[in-house]
């Protein structure tokens, strides 16, 4: 198990000093200022926004193969976004749009209808950066894009390709561009639909709600029960509905291994072995912070907590991504510092990020850590990487790019 993850030898708590702390390159990050190492990972991030942008789209000619978030070109432009929101460069957001015009264009004859993996990201992303640019022409082609797609009746409900993606997406839209820009109706309705289907495969089961993804039945963020219910909570819900989303959630609690990790499947409880986003332990524990803050419920931030020590002790993986890698895995202690303030959250985010700009491409470079299929990419590359950089600057604005909203 432990070829998955570095041993984390970093300290539990690292008091910081204007001073170098007089012990190696990581040692001495660990040590520095907030205000110090932020901007160290801001210049860090910008210059890896410009080789993502360089290797995505500059070497292509500008030919789009993979449109989606999740590994292709509109990775690039959530980070040129992103960068955009941190820094204010106009050139960052131009360079979007134009990239997501491409997205348009390579996906149009694609089915997949999520943020993730389809082209309400396209979409939604598309409409976002023309409404920062003042572009009202071209906001009103992408909302009229986004509200002629349709969804199947065979659509699974899941984030990365189902119904749940679609329903993140319009959330997206309706923070970005505005309220009811995409009516609470149909929202509405696309919950109640997630949540009929979740009521009836969960008969005569121990959860409220149960889904499942090509026969099995997954509890992570990407295909399964935490995704699905940290959208839901962001919809307003009936009061039984919101009790079957609570109760899914403490079903979930109550089944964690005694590590405190999670089991990819209900199928898979005898293998205490992932800690990803996409898997286990981190996605998780980002939705149970999420639902400290919708219920109000101390089991839910103590369940957090202790998921959160599973990611510290074996999230240090050899994986740069925010899927599968570590740059994922550091945004558990960030939610976790915004919903209690406690600093060694932010000192444990701190560590992770430290840890990939003190070594991350030595190790990539000899080999020692995977750069993903994809190497460039937001979802498994160093686009990830560059994303978690720059919501590092100001933690309280940081959020897991297409989870948290």
């Amino acid at each position: 198990m432990a070829d998955r993850f570095f041993d984390n030898v970093m300290p539990d708590f690292v008091r910081e000093t204007e001073s170098e702390a007089g012990g190696d390159s990581l040692t001495n990050l660990l040590a520095m200022p907030y205000s110090s190492l932020s901007q160290l990972l801001k210049r860090s991030a910008l210059d890896l926004k410009e080789t993502v942008v360089m290797e995505t789209w500059g070497f292509s000619g500008q030919l789009v193969q993979d449109f989606t978030l999740y590994s292709g070109a509109l990775g690039a432009a959530f980070l040129l976004f992103r960068a955009y929101q941190v820094t204010g460069n106009a050139n960052d957001l131009s360079l979007c749009l134009q990239i997501v015009k491409a997205c348009d264009a390579a996906s149009a004859s694609s089915g997949d209808v999520t943020f993730i993996c389809g082209r309400t990201g396209v979409f939604g992303l598309g409409a976002a950066a023309a409404k920062r640019s003042g572009d009202q022409e071209l906001l009103n082609y992408y909302l009229a894009q986004f509200r002629q797609i349709r969804l199947s009746s065979e659509i699974p409900n899941e984030l990365l390709y189902g119904r749940v993606g679609y329903l993140w997406a319009c959330l997206f839209v309706n923070k970005y561009v505005g309220a009811e820009t995409l009516p609470s109706a149909t929202i509405r309705q696309v919950a109640q639909e997630i949540i009929q289907q979740g009521r009836s495969m969960a008969k005569n089961g121990s959860s409220p709600l149960m889904f499942e993804w090509y026969g099995e039945r997954y509890l992570g963020a990407a295909h399964g029960l935490a995704g699905i219910m940290h959208v839901l909570m962001h919809v307003q819900l009936k009061p039984d509905e919101a009790e079957d989303v609570k109760g899914t959630l403490k079903y979930m609690i109550k089944s964690r291994f005694p590590s405190g990790n999670y089991a990819a499947s209900e199928e898979d409880r005898r293998r205490d072995l992932l800690v990803h986003w996409c898997h286990g332990a981190p996605g998780i524990a980002l939705t149970l912070v999420k639902a400290a803050e919708v219920f109000k419920e101390r089991e839910f931030l103590e369940a957090a907590a202790a998921a959160a020590e599973v990611v510290w002790n074996r999230g240090l993986l050899k994986r740069v991504g925010i899927c599968h890698g570590i740059s994922g895995n550091a945004y558990v202690f960030l939610s976790l510092y915004r919903a209690t303030g406690r600093s060694e959250y932010l000192y444990r985010a701190k560590a992770f990020a430290s840890f990939l700009l003190d070594r991350a491409h030595k190790l990539l470079s000899k080999g020692d850590m995977h750069g993903g299929d994809s190497p460039y990419s937001l979802f498994e590359g160093v686009g990830g990487m560059a994303c978690l950089f720059l919501d590092m600057v100001d933690p309280f604005q940081a959020r897991f790019p297409g989870y948290e909203l």
